[in-house]
């Protein structure tokens, strides 16, 4: 049973580390989250051993623990009650401000970008989007340009002082994308491509999700310097 642990504010360093150090002996990955007013510890995984949350409770500095059984735990207000706002360049996305991400569904030329570009930077918008790759039914069809339409959307955001964003398809694509963007876009068709997730779970990218994910498939990523849903929170 994965459960959360609050901590009193006026718990000290060595509570917390006495309830992870009983937490992780019994076999329990420990996740921190310390807040202004708060510790709140997220033990998930599958103990070795059975232990009874009472045991846990009743530790000096433990405030209330809570047992947990959705499969999105460290996703779940439960665990981080706050909004999580990620820094995508600069722009918080997140927080109280709407954000504008805006562009082109196909990037098709240098000229299209930075005109659509000043446009969308003129109406307001922080972000810009844009497709470099497009999968078609047709193996005949338009499929993007690729590499070159990123570095084409990278002038094209710069000039304007936005931050950029754009589709990811495949794993492969993912460092060379990080080069161009500020934030990995999850389209609709691959919010259940777990192998895609996976690897952007384990990438230092922000991501956004441009669909609803499930509960089960509810993860994200943070990249410090330029590439979230986060759009969900890592």
């Amino acid at each position: 049973m994965s459960m959360v642990i609050v901590m009193e504010h006026t718990a000290s360093e060595e509570h917390v580390q006495k309830v992870i150090e009983s937490l992780v002996e019994v076999g329990y990955d420990v996740h921190r989250s310390s807040g202004v007013d708060y510790t709140v510890l997220g033990a998930v995984g599958v103990p070795h051993r059975p232990i009874d949350p009472r045991l846990i409770e009743v530790l000096p500095g433990v405030r209330e623990v809570i047992p947990i059984s959705e499969p999105y735990k460290l996703a779940s207000r439960t665990f981080r009650p706050e909004d999580t706002v990620v820094d995508v360049a600069g722009v918080p996305v997140g927080g109280p401000e709407v954000i504008a991400m805006a562009g082109p569904c196909s990037v098709e030329s240098p000229e299209q970008v930075s005109a659509v570009a000043r446009s969308v930077a003129a109406s307001g918008a922080r972000v810009l989007r844009g497709g470099a790759f497009k999968p078609r039914t047709s193996p005949y069809s338009f499929q993007g340009h690729g590499e070159e339409a990123l570095r084409w959307m990278r002038a094209a955001a710069d000039e304007n002082g936005m931050a950029v964003i754009s589709e990811v398809m495949d794993p492969r694509q993912i460092e060379m994308m990080m080069r161009y963007v500020d934030c990995l876009q999850v389209g609709a068709r691959n919010v259940q491509n777990f192998d895609l997730l996976k690897e952007l779970g384990r990438c230092a990218s922000r991501c956004c999700s441009s669909a609803g994910c499930p509960p089960p498939s509810r993860s994200g990523c943070s990249r410090p310097s330029t590439c979230s849903a986060a759009a969900t929170a890592r």
